[in-house]
């Protein structure tokens, strides 16, 4: 297998994994009834002030949508590589604030700074950078340019 060939086996391999992953986290938040971020938030052991604010009534419903439509809308835009590239970013943020919620820096669980909300940030990166949605992807179908017709 060429380098090119293995490059989109991995790309579209890893972007369909990590959509799943951001689409059933998502998914189970959508369906959950009465799921709500606010203990999450109110817990968060970096940023305190800026997470409680996030958790107070007024925000709260706004906080619960954009996380649980964030993740679901992020896993189907990586599964089916539509639109990759803008909701790379997006994503990126959204694991940042995950991260940095989640841990006592620089204390993490299993390791010292580095915790799987970075390895998804830095492989949303990737797929940024590498323009994952074009390999096996519908970005591949948006951005295909026809031809000039013969004249």
């Amino acid at each position: 297998m060429n380098t090119n060939k293995c490059l989109t086996v991995s790309l579209t391999a890893g972007r369909i994994v990590l959509g799943w992953l951001m689409f059933y986290a998502g998914l189970t938040k959508l369906i959950t009834p009465g799921w709500t971020a606010a203990g999450f938030l109110s817990g968060a052991k970096t940023l305190t002030g800026l997470y409680a604010w996030l958790a107070t009534p007024g925000l709260i419903g706004i906080v619960n949508f954009l996380n649980a439509w964030g993740l679901t809308l992020l896993g189907v835009s990586l599964i089916l590589g539509i639109f990759v590239r803008w909701t790379a970013w997006p994503g990126v943020v959204l694991m940042a604030l995950y991260y940095f919620a989640s841990n006592a820096l620089p204390a993490v669980p299993n390791g010292f700074l580095v915790d799987e909300h970075v390895v998804y940030a830095l492989l949303l990166v990737l797929f940024f950078y590498a323009d994952a949605g074009k390999h096996f992807g519908l970005d591949a179908l948006i951005c295909r340019k026809k031809a000039p017709a013969a004249v």
